[in-house]
């Protein structure tokens, strides 16, 4: 059985259980196809668990060292890193502190596997050089679209990547972004999320908004992290507008993150007609999914979002921004509408088009459909094969 272990500060933990939804459950599908140790990494700085209340690092100082998820064996390494020149030290700091780490898979491990390019890609390839195997890196959006582009980080990936085995991306514009930083091609695999169907498939509107407490009128959903990156302070000057077009709508926004501040400021004047869910659990948003009638995700840079995925399960049509894989999945009118990024006022426009038009959710459900995990981890299971039986030690 093909054994691997996957490197990544991605994936849920005791502290932070909602995290990185897609990881788990694609991990979890590949776990039944070969032996996968899971090194889900924290990052940490002397004295960080004294700053609980103020640090990322902090709040997750409590992660115990082993935890086993969903049948997965999950390990905690503690990774250094300097919080003012994280993007600078960051990579060189964490391969060297899960190094130790290593030495129980030495000749146990057939492939490395990094999921995210920086720090956890960087920090994959040497690992994998260290136990004389493989190293497939897995790439998302972010870790490309925005972190690459800062000059520390870009020179490490300009090394780390290329010498890489196998590079996996989430959709075709990012595997043109792969490119750019030096990796061959033929070397590139897309493999896309997948969805839950069990979870996200369409359901009764009426019967949700009622399970829900909302009200009557057109419902407008974002579901992610607060971010401004991820274009929830365009989504909220946007609203101004919308609302104005459109006074019985509301916005329900799901989740957390450092913008939640700045959002809720910005949103008040709105009262009850914009509603700060907080975050969810995976199982519940699939009924805040059923409630709404469209999705709305404005983000600046994307890879392939599985919220999009998860909306176009569910029957329902998402207006999103044209970045990274999400053309891709919005193929036609009826599934929604694509603007720029960064303009709140084609958003808004495309926001009040959107709200007010009937369509089949039976329809849209069926124009959008995506593999499930299964199938997704089992193309990645395949890239792992090919990169495992390939005569290298590596190195490409």
């Amino acid at each position: 059985m093909l054994r691997v272990l996957a490197i990544t500060k991605i994936f849920p933990n005791a502290a932070e259980p909602l995290s990185a939804p897609f990881n788990r459950q694609q991990f979890a599908a590949l776990a039944t196809r070969c032996r996968l140790d899971v090194m889900g990494t924290i990052p940490w700085f002397p004295g960080a668990g004294l700053l609980g209340k103020w640090s990322s690092a902090g709040k997750l100082a409590s992660v115990p060292r082993h935890e086993t998820i969903e049948g997965m064996a999950v390990h905690h390494p503690r990774t250094l890193f300097v919080p003012k020149l994280a993007h600078v030290t960051w990579g060189p700091l964490y391969a060297a502190s899960i190094a130790p780490a290593l030495l129980p898979y030495r000749n146990r491990v057939d492939v490395v596997l990094g999921s995210w390019a920086y720090p956890d890609g960087f920090a994959a390839v040497i690992a994998a050089r260290l136990l004389g195997v493989p190293c497939v890196v897995k790439l998302h959006g972010s870790d490309i679209n925005l972190i690459a582009k800062l000059p520390g980080p870009r020179r490490m990936l300009a090394w780390a990547l290329p010498r890489a085995t196998r590079v996996v991306a989430v959709s075709r514009a990012l595997a043109d972004e792969v490119v750019e930083l030096g990796v061959p091609r033929d070397r590139i695999s897309i493999v896309m999320n997948g969805v839950d169907a069990e979870l996200f498939h369409p359901r009764d509107r009426a019967a949700a908004r009622a399970e829900l407490g909302l009200p009557a009128g057109p419902l407008a959903l974002y579901v992610g992290n607060l971010k401004a990156e991820k274009g929830i302070l365009d989504l909220a000057t946007a609203w101004t507008q919308v609302a104005r077009a459109l006074p019985v709508a509301t916005l329900a926004i799901v989740g957390g993150g450092p913008a939640a501040e700045a959002l809720a400021a910005a949103v008040a004047p709105h009262g009850e007609r914009v509603r700060l869910i907080g975050p969810q659990p995976l199982p519940r948003i699939p009924t805040w999914m059923a409630a709404c009638d469209a999705l709305v995700l404005p983000s600046h840079a994307e890879g392939t979002p599985n919220v999009v995925l998860e909306a176009l399960a569910s029957g329902r049509r998402v207006v999103a921004t044209a970045v990274g894989g999400i053309p891709d999945l919005i193929t036609r009118t009826e599934l929604g509408e694509l603007v720029p990024p960064s303009d709140p006022d084609a958003l808004a426009k495309a926001i009040v088009r959107t709200l007010p038009t009937s369509y089949d959710p039976a329809s849209v459900a069926a124009l959008g459909a995506r593999g499930g995990w299964e199938a997704s981890a089992a193309a990645l299971y395949e890239v792992l094969v090919g990169a495992a039986s390939a005569n290298v030690n590596g190195t490409p």
